[in-house]
């Protein structure tokens, strides 16, 4: 039976969902080829002290850096309006001044040492130079501001105002929702005086 509708497209896959299992593979080998190179070199109890010296900064550092935001978000709660005790700041001021940024990336880098192999430990140990985080950190924003702006116009509710009606048959119709905002005219069919 023809129902005129043309079969459903599967949507394409990004790259980055294409390729991300090939990297991951490909990252797990160049990890292990390189412990087996260095533990033939320096010894397999070199290879175990490193990782395990590695999992204990990595962790401490997730630590502190979880403390410090958890610092930054009860500042930040103590500046609300309302507050008792509230501090002479303005609302909207940044809380904790210069220490406050780049805690993700400090996250990332702990979580990074954490991870067993000698590549995640020098990605880690990279992120955790302050430098490199802040150009990470401005490198990102930019990257993600001039995607906004390359984004098309419309509120976040305009991505939601797809339909989807389910007929009885369990056939899904997809359409869009229009909504035309324009001057009412009083005295119209949908006015409930005329």
């Amino acid at each position: 039976m023809t129902t005129g509708t043309p079969p459903p497209t599967r949507p394409r896959r990004s790259r980055a969902r294409r390729f991300l299992p090939l990297a991951l593979a490909a990252w797990l080998v160049l990890e292990i080829w390189l412990l087996t190179l260095v533990a033939s070199a320096a010894g397999g109890l070199t290879v175990l002290l490193i990782l395990v010296a590695g999992a204990v900064l990595g962790a401490v550092v997730i630590k502190s850096a979880g403390r410090r935001a958890f610092k930054n978000l009860t500042e930040t709660l103590q500046q609300m309006p309302g507050q008792p005790g509230r501090p002479a700041t303005p609302w909207g001021a940044p809380a904790g001044g210069k220490g406050s940024r780049g805690n993700g990336l400090l996250m990332l880098g702990g979580l990074l040492l954490l991870i067993p192999g000698l590549i995640s430990d020098a990605a880690g140990l990279i992120l955790l130079v302050p430098p490199v985080r802040t150009m990470i950190s401005r490198y990102a924003e930019r990257s993600l501001e001039s995607r906004m702006r390359a984004a098309t116009p419309g509120s976040l509710s305009d991505a939601f105002q797809q339909a989807r009606m389910h007929r009885p048959d369990g056939k899904v119709v997809q359409g869009e929702v229009i909504r035309e905002d324009g001057p009412q005219t009083p005295g119209g069919p949908d006015d409930p005086q005329g």
